[in-house]
């Protein structure tokens, strides 16, 4: 069976959006590093600090991510039909085929990783592959090479990264500081750096759910363009859904810090409040996904 390749364009929201979160947060790392150097702090030593952290957490965060879920490479003998799927889904897509990697956990997820298109990871839990039928499966491994396509994937790893960094220092400054050992010329400045420590993982932290949920229904409307089903990938979330519910919650709190980077959050039916939410309800995919599906019975389904 011959495959074509899907050509979908940029979608401008979403390139809006990480553009506006870069200049945030790069803002917001400048104040920061301004007032580490005010509260006296020597400059060469944040300089090499924070320079060694960005670039650890750039090139080293999708193996860390791999190694906390359990998973690892696995060659085409290994998982043939895996990469066959996602080789095709490639060619379909336009993109070099990234590695493929496997978690061994009865969590059905899925989740892409990488500094950039060539560099991309694309992972599937053995729970999801026993879960889904090829076509759901196909679905949302679509959806996981379209984050890739559009490339929010590198954006949410270093928007992670700021977050990281200043609830690194919120932990050792209160861990440190809280016993009032500080004389009175230390204290403002050891002040400063927590309250400013605290405002850039605030921020940092709606940052990157406001770009995690406008993500999900560009990267839902990605695979419904490369597969040319979106009512299989609907099928797969519900199916998703519903097998989280059955597992300990224990389980799905030891994966909660990758939520932002599944295609479904793990211990979702905790969620209280949308705003803490890292995608969108269900509902909405949904209600999305049927509108794409009409669209394509119509034959009015174009790329943005």
């Amino acid at each position: 069976m011959a495959v074509t390749k899907t050509s979908f364009g940029r979608d401008p929201g979403l390139q809006a959006r990480m553009l506006l979160t870069m200049f945030l947060l790069g803002a917001l790392y400048v104040a920061f590093v301004g007032v580490l150097f005010a509260a006296g702090a020597p400059a060469l030593l944040i300089v090499l600090i924070a320079g060694g952290l960005a670039a650890a957490q750039l090139f080293t965060s999708d193996k860390l991510a791999l190694h906390a879920m359990g998973a690892r490479e696995v060659t085409p003998q290994e998982a043939p039909e895996l990469h066959a799927m996602i080789e095709r889904l490639c060619i379909q897509a336009d993109l070099p085929k990234p590695k493929v990697a496997v978690a061994q956990t009865e969590m059905p997820n899925a989740f892409a990783l990488g500094r950039s298109q060539k560099s991309a990871t694309v992972c599937a839990t053995t729970g999801i592959m026993n879960l889904l039928s090829p076509a759901e499966l196909e679905g949302v491994m679509a959806h996981e090479l379209s984050h890739v396509k559009n490339r929010d994937v590198m954006i949410m790893t270093i928007a992670s990264f700021f977050a990281s960094v200043a609830a690194m220092i919120l932990q050792f400054g209160f861990f440190f500081g809280g016993g009032g050992q500080s004389d009175d010329d230390d204290g403002p400045g050891f002040l400063a750096v927590i309250l400013v420590s605290l405002v850039v993982y605030v921020v940092s932290f709606f940052l990157m759910m406001a770009l995690s949920r406008y993500r999900e229904f560009v990267a839902d409307r990605g695979a419904a363009l490369i597969t040319g089903r979106p009512s299989a990938l609907a099928s797969a979330l519900q199916k998703i859904a519903s097998g989280m519910q059955r597992l300990p919650q224990q389980d799905l709190r030891v994966a909660g810090e990758m939520n932002a980077f599944f295609i479904f959050p793990a211990g979702a039916k905790q969620s209280i409040m949308g705003l803490f939410s890292t995608h969108p309800p269900m509902e909405k995919r949904l209600e999305a996904l049927a509108r794409l599906e009409a669209q394509l019975q119509r034959g009015t389904l174009a790329a943005a």
